[in-house]
C-alpha cells in the first residue's frame, strides 16, 4: 500500500530547516543527513523534492491511531546529493482534524 494522501503530502520546509537539519535542534539527525546523503539547510529543498518524488515508491505501513490521526511509515532509498543512498524513514500523520497528511518526522534509517 502506498501512503494514502500521497499526491496532496504536505511537508513544511521548516520541518527540515529547522529541525531535521538543524546542528543547533538536532546535531546527530542533521550530521546523519549531511554525512550520510549530503543534505544540509543550503539544500533542504532538494530534500524535500527528493521525499516527494520517492514517496509512492515504497510501501507504508500503518502505525496506528493515538488520537490525532492515522500515523503511517515510509522507509525509502534516498540518492543523496553526494553521490551516496542511504534508507530514510519518514513519518507520516494523517490529521484527524484537518484531514492533511503531514511529514511529523525523518531520519537517517542506518
Amino acid at each position: 500500500m502506498i501512503l494514502p494522501k500521497a499526491d496532496k503530502v504536505i511537508i513544511p520546509i521548516e520541518k527540515l530547516t529547522e529541525y531535521a537539519l538543524s546542528p543547533e535542534r538536532d546535531p546527530n539527525k542533521a550530521k546523519a543527513f549531511e554525512m550520510a546523503l549530503g543534505y544540509d539547510r543550503n539544500n533542504a529543498d532538494k530534500l524535500l523534492q527528493n521525499i516527494l518524488h520517492n514517496l509512492e515508491k515504497y510501501e507504508a505501513k500503518n502505525k496506528g491511531n493515538y488520537g490525532y490521526g492515522e500515523k503511517y511509515e515510509v522507509v525509502m532509498n534516498i540518492n543523496g546529493e553526494n553521490g551516496k543512498s542511504a534508507k530514510v524513514l519518514t513519518a507520516w500523520l494523517d490529521d484527524a482534524e484537518t484531514g492533511e497528511m503531514r511529514l511529523i518526522t525523518l531520519y537517517v534509517d542506518s
